[in-house]
C-alpha cells in the first residue's frame, strides 16, 4: 500500500536524473479523468451517505457497507490534491503535502475498502451456509469490532510513511516523492508494498472460494424453483457484483505493482522499461480509483434497505404475483 503517488525514485533523486520521466500523460490526461471520477464519486457517495444515515447498523452487512462508504468518501476527498499536484496547477509545496500525507491516506482507505469488500463477500457466504445459524461472525458487534481493527491496522501501517518522509522538501526533491524518504523510509515503503500485496491476494483467493459456494447455491435455487431465465440472469448479476467490482478495479493495479516496485528498488532497471511500468501503474491506479463510483452499485443491487430509502428506486423492487416464495429463497443469497 501507500505507494506514494508518482514515487519512482526509490534510490533517490540521483536516479531521477539518470532516468527522466515523460509526465505529459500524467500532467494532462489523468487529471481530467480524475476530475470526472472525483465529481461522480462525491455525488454518488454523498447521496449514499444521506441514505445510510437513516439505516440502523443492526446487521453485519450494513456495518460493512457503511465502512466501505466512509473509506470511499475519504479516498475521494484526497483526489483534488492529486489532481492539482499532477497537473502542476498548485505550488510545489502542495506536492510535498501530497507525498507526505494525502497520498498515504488515499492508499490507506483503498486497502480499507479492499478488506471491507472481502468481509461483504464473507457475510454473503455465511448467509448461504448458515442462513439461520447464530454465530459470532453474524452479530453486528463482531462487524463493528473487526472494522475498527482494520482501520487501526491500516492507520498504524500508514503512519510511518508520513513520519519517515523527513528529508527537506525542495522544488527539485518533490518531483519524486521517494526523494523525501531516508533509508529507513524506503525500507518501510518496500515492506508495506509487499504486505499489502499479501492482503489483496489473500482477500482475492478467499472471495473466489466464497463465490464458488454462492454460484452453486444460486444454480440449485433456480433449478429447484424453475424461475424464468431472464430473472435468473438478473439475480446472477447481483450475486457477482462484489466480485466484479473487486476484480475489475483492483486486480490490474496489483498485477503491475510488484514489477513496478522492483523497478524502483533495482538501480540496473532499463530506463525505458521503468517508464513503461510507470505508465502502466498510473493507468491501473486510475482503474482502482474508479472503485469509489462502483461501490454504490453494490448498495443498490444487494441492499434492500438502501433501495427502499432511495427516492429514485422506490417501488421498483415490488415482488411480482406468484413470486413471493421464490423471492424468500433468493433474498438470503443477495439481499440484506
Amino acid at each position: 500500500m501507500l505507494e506514494i503517488i508518482n514515487a519512482t525514485g526509490m534510490q533517490g533523486f540521483n536516479k531521477s536524473e539518470r532516468c527522466p520521466r515523460d509526465t505529459r500523460i500524467t500532467q494532462l490526461v489523468f487529471p481530467a479523468l480524475y476530475t470526472v471520477i472525483f465529481l461522480t464519486g462525491i455525488l454518488l457517495n454523498t447521496l449514499a451517505l444521506r441514505v445510510f444515515i437513516h439505516i440502523p447498523s443492526n446487521s453485519t452487512f450494513i456495518v460493512y457497507l457503511k465502512n466501505t462508504l466512509v473509506a470511499d468518501l475519504i479516498m475521494a476527498l484526497m483526489l483534488p490534491f492529486k489532481i492539482l499536484s499532477d497537473s502542476h496547477l498548485g505550488p510545489w509545496q502542495l506536492r510535498a503535502f501530497v507525498c507526505r500525507f494525502s497520498s498515504v491516506i488515499f492508499y490507506e482507505t483503498m486497502y480499507v475498502g479492499i478488506m471491507m469488500l472481502g468481509l461483504i463477500a464473507f457475510d454473503r457466504f455465511l448467509k448461504i451456509i448458515r442462513p439461520f445459524g447464530k454465530t459470532l461472525a453474524k452479530k453486528p458487534i463482531f462487524a463493528k469490532r473487526i472494522s475498527i481493527f482494520i482501520w487501526l491496522l491500516l492507520f498504524l501501517i500508514s503512519l510511518p510513511n508520513m513520519i519517515l518522509n523527513k528529508k527537506e522538501a525542495t522544488p527539485s526533491s518533490v518531483k519524486k516523492c521517494a526523494s523525501l524518504k531516508g533509508p529507513l523510509g524506503l525500507t518501510w515503503h518496500r515492506v508495506v508494498n509487499y504486505t499489502c500485496q499479501f492482503i489483496f491476494w489473500t482477500v482475492f483467493v478467499l472471495m473466489l472460494l466464497f463465490y464458488v459456494v454462492i454460484t452453486k447455491k444460486v444454480y440449485n435455487s433456480y433449478k429447484k424453483f424453475k424461475s424464468r431465465e431472464s430473472k435468473s440472469k438478473r439475480l446472477e448479476g447481483r450475486v457477482f457484483i462484489v466480485m466484479a467490482v473487486f476484480f475489475l478495479c483492483f486486480a490490474p493495479f496489483h498485477f503491475v505493482k510488484v514489477p513496478y516496485t522492483r523497478s524502483q528498488t533495482n538501480s540496473t532497471t532499463n530506463c525505458r522499461l521503468e517508464n513503461q511500468l510507470f505508465i502502466a501503474k498510473e493507468i491501473t491506479l486510475f482503474l482502482a480509483t474508479t472503485n469509489i463510483c462502483m461501490d454504490p452499485l453494490i448498495y443498490i443491487l444487494l441492499c434492500k434497505k438502501f433501495t427502499e430509502r432511495l427516492p429514485c428506486m422506490r417501488g421498483k423492487r415490488a415482488t411480482a404475483p406468484g413470486q413471493d416464495h421464490h423471492s424468500s429463497q433468493t433474498d438470503n443469497i443477495t439481499l440484506a
